[in-house]
């Protein structure tokens, strides 16, 4: 199409018509056919016409116009003869646009290319080769490059020293960075910035307080107070310090506003957050989301819809802070409507956020089609699930009753990580699949794929549940003597109930006293509910009293030791348990059962007969002779 336009109008008389026309082009068959005519027309052969053609289309935002500069770069101008000491502003060109795009690393490759074939370098080359070390972390190659810097007599160019101390930086080298910082015989904002940002990045806020307390007052510019309020604001005793730091300050921007309301909703100071959104003179999408997220953490989640609705454009950031609040306080119906009319505006875009708050969401209501339908939106739209998608499907898929397709998903992930056998292994723990858990865990060692802590509360769980007490065992003493992992409370937890739930009551107990940590009421219920179970009143009578003493108002120790005291016919002190739980006005919190049907989850109380369709239900448990023809769905 570009070539018929350019026929009919005569383009093609000279190179600069033809450079205009290549800056038109957006897709590589474009590009193509005007790179044939360039052929054609002799115009490849124009030195001066390709070194336009590079420097023009090696910052374009458009790739097939970067690879093609890359093209000419290579094929006419990288390996031809060169004049001595030649400015090496084409190559510099080909390696910005590595150093700049997705490919850094490429910019390095290219660079010790112009040093192997006697390519002039200057200061410009070592600062965008830097700052590719920077982006990808690569610590060893910077300092090589610092060393040629310095063999070249261009290590007093203060910006070449700024971009040493962003690498060293970003690396988490802030010993060498420091050490360069302090042997500076001049500084200025970009250095002082740097290394506060690193300090603060890192936790060190006082390190970051004394640097920025001696900055020069002509240097210190909004990156620098920003950096300082960000960084005292994400401390939770630091937020007074933040805030005389925000008062202080000469002029703010949008930066120096949603760091302080994220320093107030971190503290949960939600009255200080709405004051200080109130005195914005202008709003972003972040300022909203932080107040909504604000409320939403506190619970109030009618304050945060009437943000969310009051906004003047919603973007993903701020549904994503509204589904999220939702989900945290337990109403993921609500948060899967929000993702369906995010899914019906036609400028809104669900992003990796979006997509695993919304599993998350359906795998507590346990939705399964609804999961499926984004497991398809993740192929359709290519999602890789080597990352935290294949984690939160194999968790859905596992919480919404289909094991069977949790471990076809994990199955099928190519380079799975510790998180991907975690989500597998307590998938197949809430099954009851305590031998194949166990099996995975094996499977990881042979792999030799580092497990976490996690993995072994997953493996202990499914050990619990499935009575397998001797690979429990094993479990544990592999975790603390194989991995020296400290066990944590959860871990003691485990082998707590694993051996309560096996009937060895009195191991269990001495397991207790022999912990090195204290446990806490979780692990003692466990106990008392095991004592329970396996009718042991010598143990479970001292635990429930000790239980009581610890947290007197929850309903459950009691309860528990009413029904040992009644197993043993010992009525008088099923009535004296029962009389302390009225004297402190405490109930029996009722179990509760979901059941999905027809795409349709079920609620279900003890005792309680609100459900429309509680007539039929009562009427069929009662003719369980009744053919399954003849039962009608709830619908």
């Amino acid at each position: 199409m570009l070539v018929v336009y350019a026929n009919s109008n005569q383009q093609w008389n000279s190179t600069h018509q033809t450079l205009l026309l290549l800056q038109k082009c957006k897709t590589s068959n474009d590009v193509n056919q005007i790179h044939a005519r360039m052929i054609t027309s002799g115009f490849i052969k124009n030195t001066n016409f390709t070194s336009k053609v590079i420097t023009t289309l090696s910052s374009s935002p458009y790739t097939p116009l970067v690879e093609f500069a890359r093209y000419v770069f290579f094929a006419r101008h990288a390996f031809r003869m060169r004049k001595k000491r030649e400015d090496p502003y084409l190559w510099n060109a080909i390696i910005k646009s590595y150093s700049h795009g997705i490919e850094p690393k490429q910019a390095l490759i290219v660079f010790c290319l112009m040093l192997e074939i006697g390519v002039c370098v200057d200061k410009f080359s070592l600062s965008l080769v830097l700052k590719a070390c920077s982006r990808m972390g690569l610590v060893k190659e910077g300092m090589q490059i610092h060393g040629l810097l310095r063999k070249m007599e261009l290590g007093s160019y203060l910006f070449l020293q700024n971009c040493l101390i962003g690498l060293y930086v970003k690396c988490g080298c802030l010993e060498f960075a420091r050490q360069l910082f302090d042997r500076m015989p001049t500084r200025d904002s970009v250095s002082f910035n740097s290394m506060i940002d690193g300090y603060v990045k890192c936790g060190y806020i006082d390190s970051a307080r004394e640097l920025f307390d001696c900055m020069p007052t002509k240097e210190k510019n909004l990156i620098s107070w920003n950096s300082m309020i960000s960084g005292y604001a994400k401390l939770g005793e630091g937020f007074e310090s933040a805030w005389e730091l925000f008062e202080k300050m000469p002029e703010r921007d949008l930066i120096s506003w949603n760091s302080m309301i994220d320093g107030c909703v971190k503290c949960g100071k939600m009255s200080d957050a709405q004051a200080l959104f109130k005195r914005m003179p202008k709003r972003d999408v972040v300022s909203w989301a932080n107040m909504i997220d604000g409320y939403a953490k506190l619970g109030r989640l009618d304050l945060a819809r009437a943000l969310f609705d009051k906004m003047p454009g919603r973007d993903v950031i701020a549904c994503n802070a509204m589904m999220g609040g939702y989900v945290q306080n337990g109403y993921c119906k609500e948060a899967l409507e929000i993702f369906h009319d995010m899914q019906c505006e036609s400028d809104l875009c669900p992003n990796d956020t979006s997509l695993l708050i919304v599993l998350s969401a359906i795998a507590q209501l346990g939705h399964v089609d609804k999961g499926i339908a984004i497991h398809c939106y993740l192929a359709k739209n290519e999602f890789p699930l080597n990352g935290k998608h294949g984690v939160a499907l194999i968790d859905m898929y596992s919480k919404c009753g289909s094991i069977e397709d949790a471990i076809s998903v994990f199955e099928d992930i190519k380079g799975k990580n510790v998180d991907h056998w975690n989500a597998m292994i307590n998938g197949l723990a809430i099954h009851g699949l305590g031998e194949l858990a166990f099996d995975l865990l094996m499977e990881m060692e042979r792999l030799s794929i580092e497990p976490d802590d996690i993995t072994f509360i997953g493996v202990l769980n499914a050990c619990g549940h499935a009575g397998l007490v001797k690979e429990g065992l094993l479990c544990f003493e592999l975790m603390r003597r194989i991995h020296q992992l400290e066990p944590k409370l959860q871990h003691y937890g485990c082998m707590v109930d694993i051996l309560g739930r096996a009937g060895h009551i009195e191991e269990a107990r001495n397991f207790i006293d022999d912990m090195p940590i204290e446990p806490n009421d979780v692990i003692w219920r466990s106990l008392l509910s095991a004592c329970k179970n396996h009718n042991n009143l010598n143990v479970g009578e001292p635990v429930a009293e000790r239980l009581i003493g610890m947290d007197s108002s929850n309903s459950s120790s009691y309860v528990l030791l009413s029904n040992m005291f009644a197993g043993h016919s010992m009525w008088n002190d099923v009535r004296r348990v029962r009389t302390m739980m009225k004297e402190r006005n405490l109930k029996k919190i009722p179990g509760c059962s979901w059941i999905e049907l027809e795409g349709i989850v079920h609620e279900f109380f003890v005792q309680n007969k609100s459900h429309l369709q509680v007539g039929e239900i009562y009427s069929t448990l009662d003719n369980p002779g009744t053919p399954s023809s003849l039962v009608t769905p709830c619908n």
